[in-house]
């Protein structure tokens, strides 16, 4: 699997973890499936409060952050993807914590460790052997250098009239 994320969304990852340190930050990933690349594009970030009870090695996304995404994906809005979270004190391999707490429904899992270094992770079925602790395979992370592209303003690219 590939997840296409633009440079700019990665930094602001980064930005996010060095904020939130030294507790994990947390946040989910919206966007999309290409069918034609077979490819997931990443298009938008949704930054969450870490509400675990043990902040600095574990994390959960504010409910209230997650239930609007639902809510405007159902609304037409990007689907929800995946999530992000920090290492602090750590690298950016999942751990057996994150393991234990995966939902296992091929949602893709983005970590940043403490060095800035971001990778990215697909939390495979039950029943299928993932790489890190029977649960977790890579996923190839195709940086873009641009975002989304900004929606077509009407009349942009008209002539102007001459009175």
């Amino acid at each position: 699997m590939t997840l296409i994320i633009s440079t700019a969304l990665l930094e602001d990852i980064r930005t996010f973890a060095r904020i939130c340190a030294p507790h994990e930050c947390c946040g989910l990933l919206l966007g999309d499936f290409e069918p034609v690349s077979k490819s997931t594009r990443v298009t938008q970030l949704r930054p969450a409060t870490n509400i675990a009870a043990q902040p600095l090695h574990r994390f959960e996304i504010d409910p209230a952050v997650l239930i609007a995404a639902h809510r405007n994906a159902r609304n037409g809005g990007p689907a929800i993807i995946g999530h992000y979270h920090s290492h602090p004190s750590g690298g950016a391999l999942p751990s057996a914590v994150d393991a234990a707490m995966a939902q296992r429904n091929g949602d893709v899992w983005l970590i940043v460790g403490d060095d800035g270094a971001i990778t990215g992770w697909r939390a495979v079925m039950p029943g299928s052997a993932g790489a890190i602790h029977d649960c977790f395979e890579p996923v190839e992370l195709t940086g873009s250098p641009q975002g989304a592209l900004a929606p077509a303003q009407s009349g942009r690219h008209e002539r102007p009239t001459i009175a």
